[in-house]
């Protein structure tokens, strides 16, 4: 089997067997082409584990320690794979160590930091009746990602029928195709009703929650890549000077769930995290915000 029939039949594998996201196919299938082209025609089943070596030493001098650990861990993926499917005799990754990585804790946005991006109102070139529905969308959108703490992904890929204003709640379909239900605050839940209100028409609760505003037909998604553009918009016209991006507010969401006295499996729950060990991380930031507050506030804490 030839690299190039290997990585298509896994892309295949993850996307029926696994549930993958497009998001997290296209980031497998872009590492291992990277390795592919490394291993300089080489068919899977003659890789060796020095091969990977080589190829994870080479990246050292140019990648991040993380990038490097990703790719391994994509490597991890599709060899294993292929021993189970009896394509290969061995697994050449078995033994290889990742990179050491510093731990990076969440930084989430303060509550008046998420107010103001969510309410932000940049200034328009020209008022029109589409930036009108412009904004009505973009204001539901960051709603939503913030009173809701949803992946930018699953945000995109809802359906206006995924969201039920009365029940007061919308379905998402999660990573692995994990579907779970979210409570919508009271912002979240006028900001949609005022932008589906715009927008009413017959057969609508059939297309995408968040469409472009080219006016085609069928509606197409907004694109991730759009959406973070909206959002560092918002940020900038806020004032917020740090950088902004859609899992930030999600980071901000937990957060401030936490300190709020909500606990670490109700969150988890929301967050439609399969290990409670990933939504710990909040309650470390939580405790690194408690001592800013206490160094900054406490006399005794305070440096002479």
């Amino acid at each position: 089997m030839t690299f190039a029939d290997a990585l298509a039949r896994f892309d295949r594998h993850l996307a029926a067997e696994r549930g993958a996201s497009v998001h997290t196919r296209r980031g497998y299938a872009t590492d291992l082409a990277h390795f592919a082209t490394f291993a300089a025609g080489k068919r899977p089943a003659a890789v060796s584990a020095d091969d990977v070596r080589d190829f994870l030493a080479s990246l050292h001098r140019t990648r991040s320690a993380a990038s490097v650990a990703r790719k391994l861990a994509a490597l991890r993926s599709f060899f294993r794979w292929l021993l189970r499917e009896e394509a290969i005799e061995r697994d050449p990754t078995i033994g290889i160590s990742p990179p050491k990585l510093r731990p990076r804790l969440p930084r989430p946005l303060s509550v008046d930091e998420c107010q103001a991006v969510v309410e932000a109102e940049p200034v328009a070139a020209a008022a029109s009746g589409d930036d009108h529905v412009r904004r009505l969308r973009d204001r539901a959108l960051l709603e939503l990602l913030y009173g809701a703490g949803l992946r930018i992904g699953e945000a995109l890929a809802l359906d206006v029928r995924d969201v039920d204003l009365l029940g007061r709640e919308v379905r998402v379909l999660g990573k692995g195709r994990k579907e779970r239900v979210v409570p919508l605050p009271r912002a979240a839940r006028q900001a949609l009703g005022s932008w589906l209100e715009a927008r009413r028409r017959p057969g609508y609760q059939a297309e995408p929650l968040f469409p472009t505003l080219q006016g085609r037909m069928p509606a197409r998604r907004l694109d991730p890549r759009a959406a973070r553009r909206i959002l560092g918009t918002r940020a900038r016209a806020a004032g917020v000077a740090d950088r902004v991006h859609p899992h930030r507010l999600r980071h901000s969401y937990a957060t401030h769930l936490l300190d709020m006295g909500a606990d670490l499996r109700s969150i988890q729950e929301l967050l439609g995290h399969a290990s409670l060990s990933t939504t710990q991380r909040y309650t470390a930031v939580s405790a690194a915000r408690l001592v800013e507050v206490y160094d900054g506030a406490h006399p005794r804490a305070k440096r002479r």
